[in-house]
C-alpha cells in the first residue's frame, strides 16, 4: 500500500534536510521514527536511506513507516552502535537529537564508516563539547545554522572530514555562527546565557569549582556576543 499522505517535517528537521540538500546515500543515525529518511526518499533528495538505532523497536518504527511510502526497496535498516552500525558506504551522514557528547562519541568510534561523508550534525546539548572533540578527531565545521522550533533555538552544523583548530571562544559559540551573525544568534546567546547561569548555581552549590569556573567563562564569552550584536 502506498503512504497517501506526503510525508512533512517539523521546522528542525526541515533545516536538516535543508542544509542536507541531495546525495546518493543518507545515513539517519539514530533514526527513531525514520521521518527525515521516508521524507529524503519520498521527495528524491536521495537514492537510498540508511537508517541505524541501537533500539530494534525505534527501528521498527521506521521500517513500518517507510514500508508505507512504497519505497522501502531503496533502504536498509541497521540495529547497532551509531555508525558502526552501517554495513555499507555512505556520502551523508545525518546525527541529530543527541547530546553532544553522545555524537562526539559516534564519530570516534567510527572506524572509519564514515569516511569521506558529509556530517550534519544537530546536538540538543553539548555544543562546545562536540566541536572541541571534532577539532581533534579530523572533522572540519563548514556550516552552521539556527532553526526556531516552538519556543526552543536548535543549533544545526555540517562538516566534513579536514584539519580545524577552533579556539575557545569558537568552540563555545561555533566559528560560523561568530562570523556569520545570524538574525537568531541575539535570542541564542540570551538562552546559553540563561541555561549557563543555572548550571553554575548548581556548581556553586555544589561546589564543583572546576564547573563553576568552566561556566563564568562560558558566560563571559556569550555576554561579549551579545554586546556586539
Amino acid at each position: 500500500m502506498v503512504y497517501e499522505r506526503r510525508i512533512s517535517l517539523d521546522p528542525r528537521l526541515s533545516a536538516i534536510a535543508g542544509m542536507l540538500g541531495s546525495c546518493v546515500c543518507c545515513a539517519d543515525i539514530g533514526s527513531d521514527h525514520g521521518r527525515l529518511g521516508a521524507f529524503l526518499l519520498q521527495n528524491h533528495r536521495c537514492n537510498r536511506v540508511c537508517l541505524t538505532d541501537v533500539s530494534a523497536p525505534s527501528l521498527e518504527k521506521a521500517r513500518r513507516l517507510i514500508a508505507l511510502t512504497g519505497l522501502e526497496d531503496r533502504a536498509a535498516f541497521y540495529v547497532g552502535d551509531g555508525a558502526q552500525a552501517l554495513a555499507e558506504p555512505v556520502d551523508a551522514a545525518v546525527i541529530a537529537g543527541m547530546g553532544g557528547e553522545t555524537i562526539a562519541g559516534i564519530l570516534e568510534r567510527a572506524d572509519g564508516r564514515l569516511d569521506g561523508a558529509r556530517l550534519i550534525l544537530q546536538p540538543n546539548v553539548a555544543a562546545p563539547q562536540l566541536r572541541r572533540r571534532m577539532n581533534s578527531c579530523g572533522w572540519k565545521i563548514e556550516r552552521e545554522a539556527l532553526v526556531k522550533d516552538g519556543r526552543r533555538i536548535y543549533l544545526i552544523l555540517s562538516a566534513v572530514q579536514g584539519a580545524q583548530s577552533l579556539d575557545e571562544r569558537e568552540c563555545a559559540v561555533g566559528p560560523v555562527l561568530l562570523r556569520e551573525r545570524p538574525p537568531l544568534l541575539g535570542e541564542y546567546a540570551r538562552f546559553r546565557l540563561r541555561v549557563a547561569g543555572k548550571a553554575l548555581e548548581g556548581a556553586a552549590r555544589g561546589g564543583d569549582e572546576e564547573s563553576a569556573d568552566a561556566l563564568r567563562r562560558e558566560i563571559e564569552i556569550w555576554e561579549e556576543v551579545e554586546a556586539c550584536l
